[in-house]
């Protein structure tokens, strides 16, 4: 995993707390906090994403294809989303959506039909071939992925998905949740 494109050994000559401390003695009176949060999240963003491409390219799934039969398959019988549900629970475009479909759809992993929702909208169902495909992906991606966060107890996990989730929210809401608001 480390490897690869990302030097980890690096990583451990310039901890994030000398990197604070630096700034702190170059710019005092600069707020450094975040830098011994931010920097490891970077840093682990980075290898679990180059990680994650290099176990994806040897299931032979590219990224986006995962991500839009894994959220159709995510959802349950009958294995079908419009097109604007795909986008908002994927958090990509309109346009994205439409050239992820149509890339699946050419690969016979989906089809596409009207939604019974509104005669607009563009229904896409996971195909049998669909379903062969991701669910041994999924399967061996997240017992990967599980592998990955061994090093954690239960107990970390739990404390770190609360801590990070409450981030997200925080990040995503332009900064509400933080601070008592």
């Amino acid at each position: 995993m480390a490897g690869e494109g990302y030097p980890l050994e690096q990583v451990a000559s310039w901890p994030a707390a000398d990197i604070a401390s630096a700034w702190q003695r170059e710019l005092p009176g600069v707020r450094t906090g975040s830098i011994e949060i931010i920097t490891p999240l970077w840093r682990i963003a980075k290898v679990l994403a180059d990680d994650r491409r290099r176990t994806l390219t040897e299931l032979g799934v590219d990224p986006s294809t995962l991500d839009l039969l894994s959220v159709i398959r995510r959802a349950g019988p009958p294995y079908e989303l419009t097109t604007r549900e795909i986008a908002r629970r994927t958090m990509v475009t309109a346009g994205a959506v439409s050239q992820r479909v149509a890339r699946a759809e050419q690969a016979g992993l989906v089809e596409r039909s009207s939604s019974s929702a509104s005669r607009r909208a563009v229904a896409v169902r996971l195909t049998e071939a669909g379903h062969e495909l991701i669910e041994p992906v999924v399967r061996q991606l997240l017992e990967h992925e599980a592998d990955l966060i061994d090093s954690l107890s239960e107990d970390e996990r739990a404390t770190l998905t609360g801590i990070l989730a409450r981030l997200e929210r925080a990040l995503v809401s332009g900064g509400e949740g933080f601070g008592g608001q």
